[in-house]
Formats: structure tokens, sequence, C-alpha cells
């Protein structure tokens, strides 16, 4: 866990430990609160506006047709 805290890549961990495959080694890794709390500053929040969508009315007009 202190490798990994410390940035480590989980596959070379997973290389040191011995492991198979990164799979292996995420039973034994598990991320704490510090961790995510640094993984959620890191990103972004989109940046886009959101609208409603509107159908065209031919579009309308063939569902209202069925």
């Amino acid at each position: 866990m202190h490798m990994l805290q410390s940035g480590v890549d989980v596959t070379l961990i997973a290389l040191w430990l011995g492991h198979e495959s990164t799979a292996t080694t995420h039973m034994y890794i598990e991320a704490d609160l510090a961790m995510k709390q640094r993984a959620l500053n890191s990103i972004q929040a989109p940046q886009f506006k959101q609208h409603r969508f509107c159908p065209p009315k031919d579009i309308l007009d063939f569902l209202d047709g069925l």
C-alpha cells in the first residue's frame, strides 16, 4: 500500500510480488481516502452546456401518425 501511495504503478508492484496478473494484485490493494481525494482533485468537470433535446417537427408528426 505504501508503494502505491508513493506513486509506484500497480503493474510494477504486481511484478515485484510475483503475480501473474494485476487482477491478483488488486485483491490486496485498496485505495485509502487520501488517494481517492487526490484522484478526484486531479480531474476536471466536463465543460459543456446541457440543453434539452427538441426533436424536429417531422419526427413528431411521424410518431403521432403511428
